[in-house]
């Protein structure tokens, strides 16, 4: 639980630093958009100019149209300029904010996960394995034996201090609590039918 824990906080702080570059980088759009008005305004006044002029006899109808594509020619390629640079600092800004987080959080769960599955998959078959000794004093027994003859002596001995005994008088609980704790499994409740000797 604890590794999971750090996995998920690793996630979500680099999920934070993600954010946080693109936020940055994003901000860089205010030059393409102060590019974007300054063209636009500037399109405006040649536009209001020519709208003026427009209504002159003789010549305002040119002087209107020269002064439109004044402004469109200069104003209004700016203005496309300043949108491009300004589109492009976002699509800059959502790309370095993916890959802050997509390729460090890819290097964490294919050095997390596979671990965690195997140890899902271990527990599992541990429990298949072990299931319920309570079933019947044979299987408590057997999985004793099994606790007695193949776990290490410095496990055992965390749970009693004389394992062949236990084994040989029926004292069958400290050996099933040291097989599942090996297993990293939780030890089961004590059986109803635990035997006299147990109980002693």
């Amino acid at each position: 639980m604890a590794r999971d824990a750090l996995t998920l906080l690793a996630l979500v702080a680099l999920a934070w630093l993600g954010l946080k570059i693109h936020d940055a980088v994003d901000k860089l759009a205010v030059l393409g958009t102060g590019v974007r008005d300054t063209g636009e305004a500037v399109e405006d006044g040649f536009r209001a100019a020519s709208d003026a002029l427009s209504g002159l006899p003789v010549v305002g109808g040119e002087a209107g149209d020269a002064l439109r594509d004044a402004g469109a020619g200069t104003g209004g390629e700016a203005a496309e300029v300043g949108q491009e640079g300004e589109d492009r600092v976002h699509r800059l800004a959502d790309l370095l904010g993916l890959v802050t987080f997509a390729l460090p959080a890819a290097a964490v769960l294919m050095t997390t996960l596979p671990g965690r599955v195997r140890q899902v998959q271990g527990l599992n078959a541990a429990r298949r394995v072990l299931a319920d000794p309570s079933a019947s004093e044979e299987r408590r027994r057997l999985v004793a034996m099994r606790a007695a003859f193949s776990l290490p002596a410095v496990l055992l001995v965390r749970h009693t201090d004389d394992p062949i005994g236990d084994l040989a008088s029926g004292r069958y609980e400290p050996l099933i609590h040291a097989a599942y704790e090996h297993a990293g499994l939780a030890p089961p409740a004590r059986a109803p039918g635990t035997s006299d000797a147990e109980r002693r």
